[in-house]
């Protein structure tokens, strides 16, 4: 029991920085998702159930203009698809504790963030410690969106659009430090922008939902950055 309490502990306060961040992100999602006319109890609940800031941005764009469930449901397979790689390599740090029932359980909190903390642990993860790990960013990203649902309509209008902006400002930041380094990161972001603005501003014949604009764009970019800038393995032992 003490060993269990202690890895709580150790992955509550390795998630504190998470949930801090968090919050400030998910704010902005909740006045995004109410300017959307979706109202706010729906925007709690999306972020209670989900715990994707880009699957849920998009997730929003498509009932907004209101999109199928065929599309939505694509949209969030193709944005969401890392989770299931990050999973897949996390199943190789995990304890022998940790059985099925956990494993479903803490798969719903996989992130980027927290995956990189836990697959980063020098000692194997725990479900004591994943749950630790998990609770603030849960609770950060849940609140964060009430509070911005709830408060941000009674904001002034300027700083509302400020703090609706401030998820897209995170997608930006977590683009550009691996894009300085890496070219294909680099060609993939630039291809999906301009792809993107291509579909929603040239005079096209026919006209694109937002949810399959970015599957087409997240698809195409993709297979373009795969071409001109292949990964390449390393054989040496």
């Amino acid at each position: 029991m003490a060993n269990t309490k202690s890895a709580y502990k150790e992955g509550f306060f390795a998630g504190m920085p998470i949930g801090l961040g968090y919050f400030p992100i998910s704010f902005g999602f909740g006045i995004t998702t109410v300017n959307l006319g979706i109202k706010a109890i729906y925007a709690i609940l999306i972020s209670v159930t989900n715990l994707t800031s880009a699957g849920q941005v998009a997730g929003i764009s498509v009932i907004a203009a209101a999109g199928t469930l065929f599309e939505t449901a694509l949209t969030q397979f193709i944005i969401n698809l890392r989770y299931s790689l990050m999973g897949i390599a996390l199943s190789q740090r995990l304890s022998p504790s940790f059985g099925t029932v956990h494993r479903f359980f803490t798969s719903f909190f996989i992130t980027d963030e927290i995956f990189a903390v836990a697959a980063t642990r020098k000692c194997p993860v725990t479900p004591s410690y994943m749950y630790g790990l998990a609770t603030l960013p849960f609770i950060g990203w849940s609140l964060g969106t009430a509070c911005g649902a709830i408060i941000g309509s009674a904001l002034p209008s300027d700083i509302t659009a400020a703090l609706g902006i401030a998820i897209y400002a995170m997608f930006i930041a977590i683009v550009i430090p691996p894009a300085k380094k890496d070219k294909g990161i680099f060609c993939a972001a630039i291809f999906a922008a301009a792809l993107n603005c291509l579909i929603k501003y040239a005079p096209l014949p026919f006209n694109i939902s937002p949810g399959f604009a970015i599957i087409i764009c997240a698809v195409s970019a993709s297979a373009f950055a795969s071409l001109i800038a292949p990964f390449k393995e390393d054989n040496t032992e």
